[in-house]
């Protein structure tokens, strides 16, 4: 996520033009700013990553979309046009950077960021809670128990968590590893995994504070990493987590290379450490469920196992949230 909200971060301040972003969506919806997927497809291996980094920015627009292209709202450097696509309402966002167009895509309402987490009090609240979490950490409380019952069972499973680690990690180094040899590639994958999450809205927390990027980055790690395509998968016995990370992983590390990134790669690895970690915990919790399940101890001894690890990548996925958050405001 950081380079998706470095970037936002340094084109914030440019001012955007109603009337350059209104002639950018008419030729969007006529199909002159995106390629065709099968184009790309057919494309030589040379031409193939420039086509795929302008479908990432250019998404194709939905078939039915109607756009009012009278009505724009400006935002900085992004100018927003109200659109539907039948019953569903939502807004055609042009990024523009030195007047020139950068991004154009469709934003369904449903799939932005709810506003309420863009609020100060969303920031001080998730402050509160990070800081009652650890707190209740160094007091008796069943937070503490089920901390320590996690690190238990990983040292009580400890073959199984390693493999899970180095199988994981093991993915993320080969793929940045082929990244050298395929840098623009490279580049046109993290493009996008960039233009999914900017379409989001993620883009916006980076000038509300800390505080609200902080809450803004654990609340999509926690909801969308960590619960739909962790927790949802792996309680069906471990495997499906397991083979959904390895594809996540191995793209994480082709797009997030140092080959892409450069030196500020290291300035990003904690926050990959933490996060990657999270993922792999759920992935071992799955793993876990799998095996007491196969070794006749229960389905229900499993799922403890599972939510135990679980709960822990939760805690890491915290300590990643703050870290990212003052990477991105401060480091770089």
């Amino acid at each position: 996520m950081r380079w998706l909200l470095a970037l936002a971060l340094a084109f914030s301040f440019a001012a955007a033009s109603p009337q350059a972003a209104r002639e950018a969506v008419a030729r969007w919806l006529e199909g002159k700013l995106s390629p065709k997927l099968e184009e790309i497809l057919r494309a030589p291996p040379g031409e193939a990553p420039r086509l795929l980094q302008r479908y990432a920015l250019f998404p194709p627009p939905p078939k039915g979309l109607s756009v009012n292209l009278e009505s724009p709202k400006v935002e900085g450097n992004r100018v927003l046009f109200p659109a539907a696509l039948g019953e569903e309402v939502g807004e055609v966002v042009v990024v523009l950077e030195g007047g020139e167009v950068r991004r154009v895509f469709f934003r369904p309402q449903g799939l932005a960021l709810p506003p309420y987490l863009l609020t100060p009090a969303a920031g001080w609240g998730f402050l509160l809670l990070s800081l009652f979490w650890g707190f209740l950490l160094l007091q008796p409380s069943p937070f503490r128990a089920w901390f320590l019952e996690a690190l238990a069972l990983l040292r009580a499973q400890r073959g199984l968590y390693l493999f899970t680690n180095l199988f994981l990690y093991g993915l993320f180094a080969l793929g940045s590893l082929l990244a050298y040899g395929m840098p623009e590639l490279a580049r046109a994958v993290q493009a996008l995994f960039g233009g999914a999450l900017e379409a989001i809205g993620l883009e916006e927390a980076v000038g509300k504070g800390v505080l609200v990027l902080a809450g803004v980055i654990f609340h999509w790690n926690f909801s969308q990493g960590l619960l739909l395509t962790g927790l949802v998968p792996a309680l069906f016995l471990g495997l499906p987590v397991l083979l959904l990370n390895a594809l996540r992983y191995f793209a994480f590390g082709f797009a997030l290379s140092p080959a892409v990134l450069g030196p500020t790669f290291l300035l990003h690895l904690p926050t990959l450490l933490l996060e990657l970690q999270a993922y792999i915990l759920v992935t071992f919790g799955g793993l876990a469920l799998l095996a007491h399940t196969a070794r006749g101890e229960g389905y229900r001894k499993g799922l403890r196992a599972l939510f135990l690890s679980f709960y822990l990548g939760a805690f890491f996925l915290l300590l990643a949230a703050w870290y990212e958050a003052w990477e991105v405001r401060f480091l770089l």
